[in-house]
């Protein structure tokens, strides 16, 4: 038998391109209309389609009926339609190529476009369509099939968003999860192993033991959080990242403080998968529906309404009178059409829930002329990388169809690092975005910080104001509309529109009428279930909102009976203790936890699951070990002594004390009446009840 050809030249490439493609697109069709399609004889085709077969491209299967010039169907398979997006980007490369040479031997002169290898995108026209790696519609549904029999893994949010934009074209030029050579030049200079400038590592992060059971070359299939199954993908690496470098490469610090990288040490798999995806379906949104857009789509609009120059406003936060003015300027200073391209994905824990954020855009849309302002939403999870999601977000517009984007100050910074400082300098991003911005082929707007100057009733530019000393310069920081909103104050109407301000107060009424979850902890015998049960009677006895404990005991033995007390089992139980919270005080309740709560990165969990909804309050009941084992009325600290119960809190597993609760309470020498007390007044302090 006569050993395969590992090296193929490019017309034997190219061949293998078009088969794949006229398959893919007509997989119904005679063998003689294929071939005409092809420009290649019959007895050619039947030797392409073996080929394509034995290498595991293509499925041949009989199909019944009277005609025998049809009576064979064709179908690729996950590695056909991933081998078939390999090669239409070196297609693509080998006709830029021949452009190349062709334009200096007519004029003597380069042709001034870049190779592919140095070049984000191929296709330099913002309105020509994008690839997807998606494959037609007949192969899906029999890929549907062929998928049901593989290993799959189901995706979290996180991995959700980013299969979708990998499948819509939205993250291209990737054409699957990073690999591992990839991932490596994405991490320390910011381009793919190719050349190609990308910023941030698309990657699919699962446990130990699933990556384990596959084998390199494996196919598995993605599933949503329903079951439904959205792609498949082609595993060629597995390995075991450098978390830490990663952190400090892509984020700038290997710091927990950061939400991305708690993320990656606390919840994210401990293995990396990549390898190419094949586009089956797109996830289902049932919000929203008429305002999102794939790239591709976004593209055929701009086309049909003749928008050669378009400017793209990132946001994650309802719009504001600042804003508009800010985008106006925007539109005017490029002389092109505004796309507000809201983020509707993963944001930023605590930020507003995006159903109330685009009903505030729709509240203010009519504000904006029909006729070159659009809107449309981006179910994009965001890194809070600053300067690199900066250029990431950049990329993505760009293959959305925009020519320009504008740039904020501090743009995706997520806040304050553990030291109190702020993670990014405020013109970082603006700063690598302009390093970059001719590559990347999208040009960037600076943002300006819009100040309201009462003496003119307008929005101005605070570097552009000569007269600040004889002028009044007012502006409300989001602190402080977060403020006026929990206090019911008032906002005024030169700050924000009276629809924006409607809708943020029916998601965020007055901070005492907020549900919000009271969470104690503290090591076995501290007196935590006590002062919980004190605080709630107290609670009811005010009225007003139902209130709901949920003790460690009780939940141990009603909703989490089966669990052990592994640290994986211990920090399950806590989730789940959460969720309920979180839920109760999404619905206007209060909920009282008391779990033993060891582990301050479970315990962090909590609280951005809660402070979706509403607040949380960490109290940290502060006896002693010695006390506690004092009280000890169940005799476990003893059995725990003897070794007759393994990794008990504070005698043979650590116990993370909290760094900056809400609340510290001494319960030695105190009586308990004076503890619930103690939290009750905090509770009035923070607003959460009326005094």
């Amino acid at each position: 038998m006569t050993a395969p050809n590992l090296t193929p030249t490019p017309i034997e490439e190219d061949l293998l391109f078009r088969l794949l493609r006229q398959l893919d697109l007509v997989p119904d069709a005679s063998q003689r209309a294929t071939a005409a399609a092809l420009n290649i004889s019959l007895g050619r085709l039947n030797t392409q389609l073996r080929t394509a077969a034995e290498a595991g491209l293509i499925t041949i299967s009989d199909r019944p009926g009277p005609d025998k010039r049809q009576r064979y169907a064709y179908t690729l398979t996950t590695r056909g339609a991933a081998e078939k997006n390999q090669l239409t980007d070196q297609f693509l490369a080998r006709k830029l190529a021949e452009y190349n040479a062709l334009h200096a031997e007519l004029t003597g002169t380069a042709s001034g476009l870049p190779h592919v290898k140095h070049r984000t995108h191929p296709m330099e026209n913002n309105l020509a369509p994008i690839p997807e790696l998606y494959v037609s519609y007949d192969s899906a549904q029999k890929l549907k099939i062929e998928a049901g029999e593989l290993k799959s893994h189901d995706l979290t949010p996180r991995q959700i968003c980013d299969l979708e934009l990998l499948m819509n074209g939205g993250f291209s030029p990737l054409k699957g999860f990073l690999g591992e050579a990839d991932y490596n030049g994405v991490v320390e200079n910011m381009r793919l192993e190719n050349g190609a400038l990308w910023p941030m590592p698309i990657t699919l992060d699962v446990s130990e033991d699933f990556a384990a059971s596959l084998n390199a070359g494996e196919d598995i299939a993605l599933r949503d959080q329903e079951g439904v199954i959205l792609a498949t993908m082609t595993v060629t690496d597995s390995w075991e990242p450098n978390k830490s470098r990663e952190a400090e490469k892509v984020f700038g610090a290997d710091d927990d403080a950061h939400p991305a990288v708690n993320y990656l040490h606390n919840q994210a798999g401990k293995i990396y998968l990549g390898g190419p995806v094949t586009g089956i379906q797109q996830p289902v949104h049932y919000d929203f529906r008429a305002r999102r857009d794939t790239p591709n789509e976004l593209r055929a609009y701009f086309r049909k309404v003749g928008w050669r120059k378009v400017v793209a406003f990132q946001t994650r936060n309802p719009l504001h009178r600042a804003h508009q003015e800010l985008t106006f300027r925007a539109a005017r200073e490029a002389q092109a059409n505004l796309l507000i391209h809201p983020v509707v994905g993963m944001t930023k824990p605590g930020d507003v829930d995006h159903f109330t954020r685009v009903r505030c855009y729709e509240a203010v849309l009519d504000k904006y002329p029909a006729s070159t302002t659009s809107m449309s939403l981006l179910n994009l999870a965001m890194r809070m990388a600053g300067p690199r999601e900066a250029v990431w977000h950049g990329l993505i517009r760009k293959n959305h169809g925009c020519t320009h984007f504008i740039v904020g100050r501090d743009h995706a910074g997520p806040g304050k690092n553990s030291a109190g400082e702020d993670f990014y300098g405020p013109y970082d991003a603006q700063d690598l975005f302009r390093a970059h911005q001719e590559e990347m082929g999208i040009e960037m707007v600076d943002f300006k910080h819009m100040v309201w100057v009462s003496e003119r009733a307008q929005y101005e530019a605070i570097d552009e104001i000569e007269d600040k000393d004889n002028v009044t310069i007012l502006n409300i920081s989001g602190t402080e509309l977060r403020r006026r909103l929990a206090e019911g104050l008032e906002i005024p109407e030169w700050f924000s529109f009276p629809e924006v301000v409607k809708e943020l107060r029916k998601t965020k009424p007055p901070r005492s009428k907020q549900g919000f979850t009271v969470f104690f902890t503290g090591f076995s015998g501290s007196g935590k279930s006590t002062i919980a049960n004190a605080l709630m009677v107290k609670l009811m006895e005010m009225g007003g909102r139902p209130v709901t404990l949920l003790d460690g005991d009780i939940v141990r033995k009603n909703l989490s009976s089966e669990l052990g007390f592994s640290k994986e089992h211990r920090d399950l139980n806590i989730r789940r203790i959460g969720y309920v919270a979180s839920e109760i005080t999404k619905n206007g309740g209060i909920a009282i936890c008391a779990p033993i709560a060891p582990y301050a990165t479970t315990r962090r969990a909590v609280r951005e699951d809660v402070e979706s909804f509403g607040a949380f309050v960490e109290v940290h009941v502060a006896t002693s070990i010695e006390e506690c084992e004092r009280r000890d009325r169940k005799g476990l600290y003893k059995l725990a002594r003897e070794g007759k119960i393994k990794e008990f809190t504070g005698i043979s597993d650590p116990y993370d004390v909290p760094a900056n609760p809400e609340l510290s309470v001494e319960t030695e020498n105190v009586e308990v009446d004076n503890c619930a007390h103690q939290v009750l007044l905090k509770l009035e302090n923070m607003g959460l009840i009326a005094g």
